[in-house]
C-alpha cells in the first residue's frame, strides 16, 4: 500500500467539502435558474429587435456559463483524482500515485481561485476597469517609479488574462512617465483591482542619484468602473469643460496634425479625464465621457467606503502621503500592504506581477 495515498484522500475529502462551500458561495442553483430564464427570454418572439437588451442578455449569458462549467470542471477533477488513486492503490502504481498528488495540488489552486469570486459582491466588480497613475512629488525619480508601476500592471492583467487598452499617457521630462490612463478588459477587472486604490511609496537608491543615495517616491493608483451609458449617471453638459488639443503620441499624419485628443474638466468635483488613443475628436470625447462616468461612480463608491469606515470609528482615507503599500528595494528588499499587512520578499516577483496575494488578502480583509 502506498503510504501518500491515505493523505491524499484526506487532503481531497477536504476539497470536495470546500468545492462545496464554494457552489453555496457562487450560488450555483440560483445561477442556473436564472440561466433557464434568460434563455426563455432569448428566444421569445421580438427578443432581438431591442438590440442593447439582446446583448446584456447574451453577455449574461456567456457569464453565467462559464462560471457554471468551470465549476462543474473543477467537480469533475475531484472524480477524476479520486479514480486515480484507486488505480494507484490497486496496481501498487507509485507514479500514478505521485501524479495523483500533482494534481491535488493544481486542483487546491484552481479552488482557491474561484473562491475570490465568492468576495465579489460589489455592485461593480464584474464591471472591467479604468486605471490612472500618476507620479507624486520627486521629479524623474517618481516619474520613473510611475513607469515601473504600468509595468507591474500590465504584466499582472498578462497573468490574469485580461486585455489593455492604453488611453492617455503623458511621456515625463527626462525618463519614465507623469501620468499614464488605461483600460483593463476581463472577466471581473474591477473587482481585483479596485483594492489596489491608493498611494504607492518606492523606496530604493535612485539610479538618478550621482551619489547613490536613498530616495522615497509615491504614485498615485485610481481606479474606476467601466460603466455604460445606460442614464442612471447624469452628467449636466453644462458642468463639464471640454478642451482639444493635439495627440503627443505616434498614430499616424491625422492624429498628430490635428487637434484630436480630448480633456474634460468635470467642474463641480475638479476630476479631469483625458483621452488621445483613439483617432478621431468624437471617438475620444466618447472616450472620455466614459472615463468620466467611471471616475464618478469610483468618487461616489469611495464615499460610501469613508462613511462606513467613520461608522465603525475607523476612518481609511485614500490620500497623498497615506500609503496603501510600500516597495522596499534597499537595504532589504520588501513588498508590504499597510492595510492587511501581507508582505513578500520577492520583489522581482512582484514587479512581475505577482500581486495575487496582495488582491486577495484584500479581497477576504473587505
Amino acid at each position: 500500500m502506498i503510504v501518500e495515498l491515505e493523505r491524499y484522500r484526506v487532503d481531497l475529502n477536504a476539497l470536495r467539502a470546500r468545492l462545496a462551500e464554494v457552489g453555496d458561495g457562487l450560488h450555483i442553483s440560483q445561477m442556473e435558474q436564472e440561466l433557464m430564464e434568460l434563455k426563455e427570454e432569448l428566444n421569445a418572439p421580438g427578443f432581438w429587435d431591442n438590440l442593447d437588451r439582446s446583448r446584456t442578455v447574451n453577455q449574461r449569458i456567456s457569464s453565467i456559463e462559464s462560471k457554471i462549467e468551470h465549476y462543474r470542471h473543477l467537480q469533475t477533477l475531484c472524480d477524476d483524482i479520486d479514480t486515480m488513486m484507486e488505480l494507484a492503490d490497486d496496481e501498487s502504481d507509485q507514479g500514478m500515485a505521485d501524479e495523483a498528488g500533482a494534481e491535488l495540488e493544481t486542483l487546491g489552486h484552481q479552488v482557491d481561485m474561484l473562491a475570490l469570486e465568492t468576495l465579489m459582491r460589489g455592485d461593480y466588480d464584474s464591471h472591467d476597469a479604468i486605471l490612472s497613475l500618476h507620479a507624486g512629488a520627486g521629479g524623474t525619480e517618481a516619474q520613473d517609479w510611475t513607469q515601473m508601476l504600468y509595468r507591474m500592471y500590465t504584466r499582472y492583467c498578462e497573468r490574469a488574462g485580461f486585455k489593455v487598452t492604453l488611453l492617455d499617457l503623458l511621456d515625463g521630462d527626462e525618463a519614465g512617465i507623469k501620468s499614464v490612463t488605461f483600460e483593463v478588459t476581463g472577466e471581473n477587472a474591477y473587482g481585483y483591482l479596485r483594492g489596489e486604490r491608493g498611494v504607492h511609496r518606492l523606496v530604493r537608491i535612485s539610479p538618478f542619484d550621482a551619489n547613490a543615495r536613498r530616495h522615497t517616491s509615491f504614485a498615485s493608483l485610481d481606479v474606476a468602473p467601466v460603466i455604460e451609458d445606460d442614464g442612471k449617471v447624469e452628467i449636466n453638459m453644462e458642468d463639464v469643460r471640454v478642451d482639444t488639443y493635439r495627440s503627443t503620441g505616434a498614430g499616424g499624419q491625422h492624429v498628430n496634425k490635428t487637434d484630436s485628443a480630448v480633456r474634460l474638466t468635470h467642474l463641480p468635483t475638479g476630476i479631469v479625464v483625458s483621452c488621445q488613443n483613439e483617432r478621431s475628436q468624437v471617438q475620444n470625447k466618447e472616450k472620455a465621457m466614459q472615463m468620466l462616468r467611471a471616475r464618478l461612480v469610483e468618487l461616489h463608491e469611495r464615499e460610501k467606503e469613508e462613511q462606513m469606515a467613520d461608522i465603525k470609528g475607523e476612518m481609511k482615507k485614500i490620500e497623498w502621503g497615506s500609503q496603501i503599500r510600500s516597495y522596499v528595494f534597499q537595504p532589504y528588499t520588501m513588498v508590504k500592504d499597510h492595510r492587511t499587512g501581507y508582505e513578500s520578499g520577492n520583489i522581482t516577483d512582484v514587479m512581475d506581477g505577482n500581486l495575487d496575494g496582495f488582491i486577495t488578502a484584500y479581497l477576504k480583509m473587505q
